[in-house]
């Protein structure tokens, strides 16, 4: 009898049309599966602030030991969610071709729209909501007169949760509202903030002793994101950073060239330390933890000191 592959999501909307989509690439390469809903810890809590929490792994490990324990074959997630260091006994099957890794700011205010400068934002009072500490760190050090609400809850809730607000604007990924047709017309993409590593990208994971789940994936596998994501994950790891760092990361391959830009900020945005390189494909293995130790010697250390001390 012919194996169907049991994958693990979570219930929102955006898991779910991940899940489904590995469904699909499936299918369109001759394995069965089916789909088998699990909560994650993140989920339930939607109060406290995700760098409060231990978010790293906060979205992935409930699915993790669904996986190690066999409730499951393969799981699906938002890459920038998975820690840098999967668990024992679980391994990487395959990375989707990436979608946008912007972030895009969903407006109220007209003039954030109409006004999207940093001269005119900068003397604004302006109410901001993100749960991210990279997203909020980076408008900080752009609009610091700004003040930053917490938004926790999948993409539809937080949607609800903007237009109930008296905020100005909110900030999403843009893959995560438009894989769902979510994204509102009165939204702008932030072309000056870099994302967190692996933003836009998905990760599908498996047990390492599974060949079967593994041959299975290898067939859609996006080398070219992989490469890419792998660079920018690197960077984090070097940094001993977490997705509740403000540490951001993009590596894109033009030509035979990989082109990478890293930035940390301090919490409060006061501060921020950036490093760009460019270099050939065939070279570009260590690149991420390459920039790491390059940012670690214009100051990068002190930055990640003051956090760890925060903590």
């Amino acid at each position: 009898m012919e194996k169907t592959i049991r994958i693990g999501t979570r219930e929102s909307q955006l898991a779910v049309w991940q899940a489904t989509l590995a469904q699909k690439l499936l299918l369109q390469n001759g394995f069965k599966s089916e789909l088998k809903f699990i909560k994650s810890d993140g989920d339930i809590d939607l109060v406290t602030p995700l760098y409060e929490i231990g978010v790293q792994g906060v979205f992935t490990k409930t699915l993790d030991a669904a996986l190690l324990s066999g409730q499951i074959d393969i799981a699906v997630h938002s890459m920038k969610d998975v820690p840098t260091q999967l668990a024992k006994g679980i391994v990487q099957a395959a990375v989707l071709k990436r979608a946008s890794y912007k972030d895009l700011l969903v407006y109220k205010n007209e003039a954030l729209a109409t006004n999207n400068s940093q001269f005119s934002i900068l003397n604004s009072q302006l109410l901001i909501a993100t749960s991210s500490i990279r997203r909020k760190a980076q408008w900080l050090n752009r609009y610091p007169n700004t003040e930053i609400e917490n938004l926790r809850g999948n993409v539809n809730t937080r949607l609800k949760k903007l237009n109930e607000s008296n905020w100005d604007g909110a900030i999403f990924a843009a893959a995560g509202l438009e894989r769902i047709n979510l994204r509102p017309k009165n939204s702008i993409e932030l072309d000056w903030m870099l994302p967190a590593p692996a933003q836009g990208a998905i990760m599908i994971i498996c047990k390492e002793e599974d060949d079967f789940s593994k041959q299975a994936c290898s067939f859609f596998n996006d080398e070219s994101t992989a490469l890419c994501t792998k660079i920018e994950r690197d960077f984090l790891r070097k940094l001993l950073g977490g997705c509740s760092t403000p540490i951001s990361a993009l590596a894109e391959i033009e030509k035979d060239e990989v082109h990478f830009k890293g930035n940390i900020c301090s919490v409060n945005g006061s501060e921020k330390i950036e490093i760009e390189k460019t270099i050939s494909v065939k070279n570009a293995a260590t690149l991420g933890a390459d920039a790491a130790k390059e940012i670690i010697k214009k100051g990068a250390d002190k930055l990640i000191q003051a956090l760890q001390h925060a903590r």
